[in-house]
């Protein structure tokens, strides 16, 4: 009696369906990427010349106006840069090519740096940022850029979203083999619901949240990823109407 064909895949066939999904989301990281670099070029030089024009350097524009729209230029390259710098961030992160120098890093310091960049923000919106237990935080493990870009991202939400003259408050603990860092506002908060939605690229919702923004919705997203290749984590809290928080854990040093 003779053996049973054997059946023999063709060549071509397609891989399975994880691995393509894998490869789908490599070329989607590939394609961000390069996007994201040819992008970089012709922003520079928007930037570079609207700030030459804006600040006249070769001689009066004449038309006031011409300062007035090369300012407004200038402020939408810088916005655009941002949305590139995040996105090609992403990409990084989702491939898990990441670069990081996980070190002791004091949080009053980091703290300290992220309200500093942020100070034009927290003025023009009269909020007062009341920082708990300073001078006295613990220390994390966690890599410098990562940590400061986590802080100035979640602080920056709380300052965006709460009204004019609200309160932001920021504290730190000590949790066992780890520190919580908490920054909470008083805003309008979000349904529970959306939370999880928050935190996937691209995906901003329709929550009093998320309305008032005029990003991509890719700093929460950012934030997590580099909380977990730090080997931490970032939690969400809120409810409408009853303000926002975010916790995020890290190793402690």
């Amino acid at each position: 009696m003779s053996e049973p064909a054997k059946v023999v895949a063709p060549a071509d066939a397609s891989p399975p369906a994880p691995r393509r999904a894998s490869l789908l989301d490599e070329r989607k990281r590939s394609f961000l990427r390069m996007a994201s670099h040819e992008l970089r070029t012709p922003l520079n030089s928007i930037l570079g010349f609207s700030e030459i024009i804006a600040a006249e350097l070769y001689g009066p524009l004449g038309a006031p106006q011409y300062k007035e729209y090369a300012t407004i230029i200038r402020g939408s390259g810088l916005r655009l840069l941002k949305l590139v710098n995040q996105i090609l961030e992403i990409a990084r992160l989702e491939g898990h090519a990441t670069d990081l120098d996980l070190r002791a890093e004091p949080l009053d310091h980091a703290i300290d740096d992220a309200l500093d960049s942020l100070k034009e923000e927290i003025t023009a919106r009269r909020i007062e940022v009341l920082v708990l237990e300073r001078g006295a935080m613990p220390t994390a493990i966690a890599d410098a850029r990562g940590l400061r870009t986590v802080l100035t991202n979640l602080i920056q939400n709380a300052v965006m979203f709460s009204p004019e003259g609200a309160q932001v408050r920021i504290g730190a603990a000590a949790r066992g083999d780890s520190v919580e860092i908490v920054i909470a506002d008083d805003g309008p908060g979000a349904d529970p619901e959306d939370l999880p939605r928050l935190l996937r690229p691209f995906e901003q919702g329709d929550s009093a949240l998320t309305r008032r923004s005029e990003g991509a919705g890719l700093g929460l997203p950012i934030c997590e990823l580099l909380c977990q290749a730090m080997g931490g984590r970032l939690r969400l809290q809120s409810a409408l109407g009853e303000g926002f928080t975010v916790r995020v854990r890290l190793p402690a040093a």
